[in-house]
């Protein structure tokens, strides 16, 4: 009895004490970010068509639907020329700093913003991998994804470096921000402009509120009652959203794979042949002509790919095999990208597999990058990233715990799914949480 509680207590303090993954989430925000950014700066030309005023599906077929279905999108309290264009210049932006990692709490709503006010104005144009950008875009606001790798990440450990001479480190940028993005949410909530469904208006005030809170809070002592429990809550949350991020990934190809083993092509081992005789999806006829001539390729991609989907949730309870089949996986999302001319949905589908990648291969990762970014004229020598950072707040200094021990295998899927869940964290720390 003694050791169940044991056990539920360290639990327990293992999702209220820290962030895990951060190298993990940090991995699908910039994935995600790039995947996007790529996509609108590819589409430049034709963005008018696509989600724009001169587009085939017009502004009043958009209002029906939105009416209908209650989605949320910005370019409907418009239909000019000009406030499309602002909105998708927006969307540009909010990617390019959600990549680099500033002020990321603030920059993901804005992604989000941005991915449903394009995506729910024309619904048909997306694809596969537009709807996993569209959920991966709602669960990147509640995580702590700017932890590492980030230039908040940097931020903090200046400002910590400068507590520890003693120096006051005052936050102007963010105050700033967080007024200048409340007056349109007051407006446009005043104006009611945020009608439709309840979740996205509450989420942009939610994390709004949340935001105000955190820096008042931070302007008090420090590790201070009020901060710690903040710092509980923001923990949940993003262990929370890590855990719905790892159980989307995993129910995508559970259910294409199920659903493909139910298909009489796919039963006889052809299904692949046929794609790759589609001029709409053949940007190499070579090469697709060249997969297609052996029955025996056709056959065994086919069967592998059916395969891999649907024994990928089962292998999380084994590490070593997890890790092949998501080198596997990924490797094929790269050979669709090429053979089928599917960029982006390839992009999209590698950066949430990323989630499960391993805290070590990701930490090395790093270190390298660092090494190569500090050989670079005028740069000095490289520092890994050992601290984190959240996106906002004062800059103050809170504990991240220490190492633990890695897990058995078997003991869960969400432990061997996501390597920092198996405790390999840095060292007793004190890094500046932004929030």
């Amino acid at each position: 009895m003694n050791g169940i509680v044991l056990s539920v207590s360290r639990s327990i303090a293992r999702v209220t004490g820290a962030a895990l993954g951060p190298y993990q989430t940090a991995v699908v925000r910039v994935g995600f970010s790039a995947t996007w950014l790529l996509f609108l700066l590819s589409e430049l030309p034709h963005r008018n068509e696509l989600y724009g005023p001169d587009g085939p599906w017009g502004h009043d077929l958009a209002e029906q639907l939105i009416a209908d279905n209650g989605a949320f999108t910005a370019l409907m309290w418009s239909d000019g020329r000009a406030w499309f264009e602002i909105v998708y210049a927006l969307a540009v932006l909010s990617s390019v700093l959600l990549l680099l990692g500033w002020r990321t709490r603030t920059m993901s709503v804005l992604f989000m913003v941005g991915v449903l006010s394009l995506q729910n104005r024309s619904v048909f144009m997306g694809d596969g991998g537009d709807n996993v950008v569209h959920l991966m875009s709602i669960y990147l606001v509640l995580t702590r994804c700017g932890r590492v790798w980030s230039l908040d990440a940097r931020r903090a450990r200046r400002v910590a470096a400068a507590r520890a001479r003693g120096e006051r480190a005052v936050d102007r940028a963010g105050p700033v921000l967080w007024c200048a993005l409340g007056l349109p949410l007051v407006a446009v909530t005043a104006a009611g402009l945020l009608g439709g469904d309840w979740f996205v208006p509450a989420l942009l005030w939610a994390v709004w509120v949340s935001l105000g809170l955190w820096w008042l809070v931070g302007r008090g002592a420090e590790g201070g009652q009020p901060r710690i429990l903040l710092d509980v809550v923001a923990n949940i949350v993003h262990n929370g959203a890590l855990v719905v991020i790892m159980a989307e990934a995993c129910l995508i190809y559970a259910t294409a794979g199920w659903y493909k083993i139910q298909g009489s092509r796919w039963q006889d081992g052809t299904a692949v042949y046929y794609p790759l005789h589609l001029d709409y999806f053949s940007p190499w006829p070579a090469l697709s002509d060249a997969l297609a001539a052996s029955g025996t390729m056709v056959m065994l991609i086919t069967y592998g790919t059916v395969a891999v989907q649907v024994a990928f949730p089962f292998t999380l309870f084994n590490r070593r095999v997890k890790n092949v089949l998501l080198a596997v996986m990924m490797l094929e999302h790269a050979v669709i990208a090429v053979t089928l001319g599917l960029p982006f949905f390839s992009l999209a589908m590698i950066a949430a597999d990323a989630v499960f990648l391993p805290t070590s291969f990701l930490r090395r990762l790093g270190g390298r990058a660092a090494r190569v970014r500090g050989l670079l004229p005028g740069r000095g020598a490289p520092v890994v990233p050992a601290g984190a950072a959240d996106g906002h707040g004062d800059g103050r200094t809170a504990t991240v715990p220490g190492p633990r021990a890695r897990p058995r295998e078997g003991e869960g899927a969400v432990a061997a799914g996501a390597d920092a869940v198996e405790g390999k964290d840095p060292g007793p720390t004190h890094v500046g949480f932004r929030t």
